[in-house]
């Protein structure tokens, strides 16, 4: 049966549509799960939306995307990935990157296998695990797929776990701009091209928060040195601020008398093509109100001037509720990747 990590996913789904002769009468449907709740399933098929209950499904299961993407494509698309979340330490084995960031975030302390390490695999695997060694790191690897099966197998064989598989979606820019036009009931999106110390403090509480650890009186103290390089050091780059009204029940007040509710950031790289989407976030007391959607399309409406044409963000497999969010504003999986992690050293 689906499970709420199965959103975004391509899926075949039997169910039951009637009796005939004292025997059931199925019907299959092939589409995109969008939503998973308990009593109902819903589809986006070629023919439009299909909500199931729940009690007419047979059997369900998740099936390989229609179109895979060529290796070309995936390689493009992490490289701009990596231009967009810039780790502050970055060296080459071949063409594979080796990123160290003071152990903010795994994708700035991970390497990229894509291209070729110039040596064999597992001597490139042994100096992956020398490098980060070197830099009292515990060694990671993040294994686009299926691009990087092959090093995948490799690890699975020396013991390395993955972590949660992250989605890399994607859909065109024009597409999203159109789907969050602006609203004339909500402030307007302040775009910066540095932080706020406010902005620090939601980002550095989320971060905090998906770790399972505790922000202390000040979030700002969890962000080490590094994280203000992988924020910040891309040319064309906007820190996306809403502010709640004066006077709005989100105490406390930031410097311009409302308080930060929402953040966002957009950069534009891989050549000018791509609008790279990071750290959307609202804070708890302001959510389902369409919030997170108004600072993308800010963020999207800025990258358009600047000539990106397609958009691509990365969500964990496991955050249901911003990949029903990321469906409903037209975003799709290209590939999917997994942070795989060394195990401890004897």
């Amino acid at each position: 049966m689906l499970r709420r990590q199965d959103l975004g996913h391509r899926v075949v789904v039997r169910r039951i549509v009637g009796v005939r002769d004292n025997r059931p009468l199925f019907t299959d449907s092939l589409g995109e799960l969008v939503d998973l709740t308990e009593t109902h399933l819903t589809l986006a098929t070629a023919r439009g939306k299909l909500r199931v209950p729940l009690d007419e499904v047979h059997r369900a299961k998740r099936v390989p995307a229609a179109r895979r993407p060529n290796a070309t494509t995936v390689v493009a698309l992490e490289l701009a990935a990596n231009e967009a979340w810039p780790a502050p330490v970055q060296e080459r084995l071949g063409d594979w990157l080796l990123r160290a960031a003071d152990g903010w975030t795994g994708r700035a302390n991970s390497a990229l296998p894509v291209g070729d390490p110039d040596r064999p695999l597992e001597a490139a695997i042994d100096a992956v695990s020398r490098w980060y060694a070197d830099r009292g790191q515990t060694a990671m690897i993040n294994t686009p797929l299926p691009l990087a099966a092959p090093v995948g197998a490799a690890l699975d064989e020396r013991g390395w776990t993955s972590r949660s598989p992250v989605l890399v979606q994607t859909t065109p820019l024009t597409a999203l701009v159109a789907r969050t036009p602006v609203r004339a009931d909500l402030a307007e999106v302040e775009l910066a091209t540095s932080p706020s110390d406010e902005w620090l403090r939601l980002a550095a509480a989320r971060k905090a928060a998906h770790a399972g650890v505790a922000p202390g009186p000040d979030p700002l103290d969890l962000l080490p040195a590094a994280a203000r390089h992988v924020l910040t050091a891309v040319d064309q780059v906007r820190f996306a601020h809403l502010y709640a009204p004066t006077g709005d029940n989100y105490a406390p007040t930031g410097d311009n008398g409302g308080k930060l509710i929402a953040v966002g950031r957009g950069t534009v790289t891989g050549a000018g093509r791509w609008l790279g989407l990071t750290s959307i976030e609202v804070v708890p007391e302001a959510r389902r109100q369409g919030l997170a959607q108004h600072v993308i399309g800010a963020l999207g409406r800025w990258a358009a001037e600047r000539g990106a044409t397609d958009v691509f963000l990365q969500v964990e497999e496991v955050n249901s509720g911003a990949v029903a969010l990321y469906r409903q504003l037209g975003f799709t999986t290209h590939h999917t990747y997994l942070t795989r992690v060394a195990p401890p050293a004897l």
